[in-house]
């Protein structure tokens, strides 16, 4: 899967899980970025995109994301 297919999907998973059709995901994305994007809604993402693309994260991994192409990195190690 391509780097481009993986934020598409997990632009998919974000504006699902937090309700905005209109997001829009770069690399440089955080959660200060996204006014919905919270600590119980995070746990909720990361739940989504284990289920989506059939992965499972480690706790200091999850840590480690300062931002979008941190966690897409991660999955591009995973698949």
């Amino acid at each position: 899967m391509e780097r481009s297919e993986i934020l598409a999907k997990v632009e998919d998973i974000f504006r699902e899980e937090l309700e905005l059709d209109d997001l829009v995901l770069t690399d440089e994305t955080t959660a200060d970025d996204v006014e919905e994007w919270d600590s119980l809604s995070h746990v909720q993402l990361v739940a989504a995109m284990e289920e989506a693309f059939d992965i499972e994260f480690k706790s200091r991994e999850i840590l480690s994301w300062e931002n979008i192409g941190d966690l897409i990195d991660s999955i591009e190690k995973k698949l």
